[in-house]
């Protein structure tokens, strides 16, 4: 017997991870989702992003774990080197990345690739796009766009990451919610000058880090992590961010000035801070969160993604099983994801305060112990005390089967 469904036009604002992820369940249940994007096209490109415990159960409930093992980065490990190359300690794979048996790790363009595609042809796509007002009523949200014609929509979903235009519209200004953790990073495509493969290098100075490493593909990627300025350049002034990039790392050694050199002509560089949203609420009458627009536990965390997979699941269950009735899937949405998310957002503020050190007795400590330690002959019993927050947080929710 079909179930007869209430409010079945959806709108989500973002095409991501978390957008599409949602889209993709919702068309299954029987609802009509259509994705906003100001993106002209897909963004392409991006960082490395695990996908962890209950986040591959999601990506495998999809049908979509094949299609995952055809884009992991397949790394073999990395090493930690100094100002010369030098490698002060190596590490084969479970180490480097920090997973347990079974999770993954994908480029994020390639993961929202995987997502777009798994919907593009029963999910109504509007690029170039995005939301420039939105008036709820009592049977619908009637949006207005920058470029499309006015239109009504059931409900309508903020998917659109920790710089979220939705969320600003209807919760309030950014400063509100996004807490940064006082550390910045960038990512760029750069070329493989040092013909790594599937390898990654990492060089800590004093309070920074400069990270490169190539995955299946034959260019590579560089990440410059650092303390958060006293005063940062605008959201859109890539050529400021690039400079103050420049300057920050400017004679910090290693491959630093050759990465700095190929960073104006990358295709898809990457500047933000490691901040946290934090929110008592995910939800608005007709209106919702999902992903980092919700919740960002920060990239330090290593677990948005799987926190946008598991959310976008979490969303449009409950909203199958309250028969599209908002107002009771939107609290027991809250109800089932807000352990989880806590758990997570305590994750990341512990990384932050660990991922760098701050002088150079600590890299020597922390250099040393992970030589130590990936020589060690009962190497996986000492990683137990390193993986078991990390591992407690990715499985920190027991999924329903909606």
């Amino acid at each position: 017997m079909t179930q007869h469904l209430v409010n079945k036009t959806v709108l989500i604002s973002g095409a991501s991870v978390a957008g599409p992820a949602l889209a993709y369940w919702l068309q299954r249940y029987g609802f009509t989702p259509t994705v906003v994007e100001l993106a002209p096209a897909l963004r392409e490109g991006g960082y490395k992003v695990d996908l962890r415990g209950v986040a591959m159960d999601v990506v495998d409930r999809m049908g979509l774990t094949p299609a995952v093992k055809r884009y992991s980065t397949r790394m073999r490990g990395g090493a930690w080197v100094n100002a010369a190359g030098k490698p002060l300690a190596t590490l084969g794979p479970d180490l480097i990345g920090l997973r347990a048996p079974g999770d993954d790790e994908v480029l994020r363009g390639d993961l929202a690739r995987i997502m777009y595609d798994a919907t593009k042809q029963g999910v109504e796509y509007l690029f170039g796009d995005s939301i420039t007002g939105l008036t709820q009523g009592h049977d619908g949200v009637m949006v207005t766009f920058a470029r499309s014609a006015p239109r009504v929509f059931d409900l309508v979903i903020g998917a659109d990451g920790l710089h979220s235009n939705l969320r600003a519209q209807v919760f309030g200004e950014e400063a509100t919610f996004v807490r940064p953790l006082g550390m910045h990073a960038c990512v760029f495509t750069v070329p493989n000058h040092l013909g790594l493969d599937r390898w990654e290098l990492i060089y800590p100075t004093p309070g920074k880090v400069v990270n490169l490493y190539s995955t299946r593909q034959s260019a590579a990627k560089a990440q410059f992590i650092f303390p958060t300025p006293a005063v940062l350049p605008d959201r859109r002034d890539v050529a400021a961010q690039q400079r103050l990039v420049a300057e920050t790392f400017a004679g910090a050694g290693w491959e630093s000035a050759t990465l700095l050199a190929a960073m104006p002509h990358s295709p898809d560089f990457y500047f933000d801070s490691a901040s946290q949203v934090r929110l008592d609420r995910w939800s608005a009458g007709r209106i919702a969160l999902v992903g980092d627009a919700a919740h960002s536990p920060s990239p330090l965390s290593g677990q948005g993604t799987s926190l946008a997979l598991v959310g976008a699941y979490v969303l449009a269950g409950e909203l199958k099983a309250a028969g599209g009735d908002h107002r009771v899937a939107f609290s027991r949405y809250q109800e089932e994801m807000r352990g989880y998310v806590d758990v997570n957002l305590s994750l990341g503020e512990s990384n932050a305060r660990q991922m760098v050190a701050g002088s150079s007795r600590q890299i020597r400590m922390q250099t040393t112990m992970m030589r130590m330690v990936s020589h060690l002959p009962w190497k996986d019993l000492a990683l137990r005390p390193i993986l078991k927050p990390l591992n407690a947080a990715a499985n920190a929710i027991t999924l329903k089967d909606y």
